[in-house]
């Protein structure tokens, strides 16, 4: 639980730093509606695409404000990091991410004490920490340690550390006036990176000097020339899979998180398209339906990364196999 909580806290940190960097600009992009409104009178309307834009301000319920209210997050002055200007004002999905991991402890730190109470009492444990610790144990004994391979035990923390955060964030996304961190491709490329340096350290540490045979490609069945010639050839496409797992990973979570918010956005545009609630029950059926599969994506695509960082990480132990 300790290391747990540990990868929590760095995982949160990277990706709230992250996330922060670029917003300047997108702090700016958001100040220009909100003059706009503020001089017509009238409040924004559209309440999907806020789900998945960042900003610096909370969308928060309010009475006679057109069903939410702009909130301002603080801004803070830039800091200087080697003579670049950097902007760590908080933003809406940092705010988002922050409550995720907060939850993601809470819950755990509370199931782990209930599940270890109710084990002493009754031998097993039940009610929400029985499905806590039945989840946890289910990605700990189908889906890391198989695809980590033999003494995986140390990289558990870190898989169920992901799963957990991403599937928050996931799940946050889904309320009403909350925001899909995961949609925002900074913290799908900050989770993706972190996954990559844990695979490459996990490849060294497993493979010592052999980790250099998953950069650079040196067949030693090939005859001399044949080695050679294959050596500057297949070097760069080692290097190309190796960029490519963790692209995969970033542009996967941020594309279906943020697919789903746009489907959404454009059924309930169809009523305003054809300017008329006749055909109003259509779309809002079948955005409802096209929910419901947003929430059972939520789940699927925090178990794929947790997957796919497992088997990379037992490809990669397993290199000089």
């Amino acid at each position: 639980m300790i290391r747990s909580l540990s990868t929590l806290a760095c995982v949160t940190l990277l990706a709230v730093t992250t996330v922060t960097a670029p917003l300047t600009l997108s702090a700016q992009e958001h100040a220009a509606p909100a003059d706009t409104h503020a001089q017509t009178g009238e409040a924004p309307v559209d309440i999907i695409t806020p789900h998945i834009t960042d900003g610096n301000h909370l969308e928060l319920p309010w009475p006679n404000s057109h069903l939410a209210k702009e909130v301002e997050l603080p801004h803070w002055a830039p800091i200087n990091i080697g003579g670049m200007q950097v902007d760590m004002s908080p933003t809406k999905h940092v705010v988002f991410m922050l409550l995720a991991a907060t939850i993601v402890a809470i819950v755990l730190i509370g199931s782990a004490n209930a599940s270890r109470r109710q084990h002493q009492q009754q031998g097993r444990s039940r009610g929400f920490a029985g499905a806590i610790e039945a989840m946890a144990l289910y990605l700990r004994n189908e889906v890391v340690l198989p695809n980590v391979g033999h003494h995986g035990e140390g990289f558990v923390p870190f898989a169920l550390t992901m799963f957990f955060f991403i599937l928050v964030m996931n799940l946050l996304g889904m309320l009403p006036w909350g925001a899909t961190a995961t949609g925002n491709i900074s913290v799908t490329a900050t989770l993706a990176i972190i996954t990559a340096i844990v695979v490459e350290i996990a490849g060294i540490r497993a493979n010592g000097i052999g980790y250099l045979s998953t950069i650079f490609y040196w067949n030693k069945d090939l005859p001399l020339p044949m080695r050679v010639i294959m050596f500057f050839v297949m070097s760069p496409v080692e290097m190309v899979g190796k960029l490519s797992k963790p692209f995969a990973l970033a542009v996967r979570l941020f594309a279906n998180m943020t697919a789903g918010h746009i489907v959404l956005l454009a059924l309930i545009g169809l009523i305003f398209t054809f300017k008329s609630y006749v055909i109003a029950p259509v779309p809002v059926l079948i955005a409802t339906a096209i929910s419901m599969l947003e929430l059972f994506v939520a789940f699927l695509q925090a178990f794929i990364f947790t997957l796919l960082a497992s088997v990379f990480i037992g490809q990669i132990r397993e290199a000089h196999h």
